[in-house]
């Protein structure tokens, strides 16, 4: 398993915390640990069958990129 702490700097709200759960929820081999939305950051933690590049990938795509913690 690999795990990742990032920030997300445009999650501002509980609307936007839900649409990136569910958006990392949705990719296999993914666990979402923790979201932190006062300091906008997001644990993650994921198996072979996911990668950074592709939870990267998905966050970009919803307007959500991802940044380094």
């Amino acid at each position: 398993m690999e795990k990742k702490t990032f920030k997300v700097p445009n999650m501002t709200c509980n609307g936007c915390v839900s649409t990136v759960r569910g958006e990392l929820e949705s990719i296999p081999g993914v666990e979402v640990l923790d979201i932190n939305k006062p300091s906008q950051l997001v644990t993650v933690q994921w198996d072979q069958s996911a990668s950074w590049e592709r939870i990267e990938h998905a966050l970009t795509a919803i307007e959500y990129a991802p940044t380094e913690a």
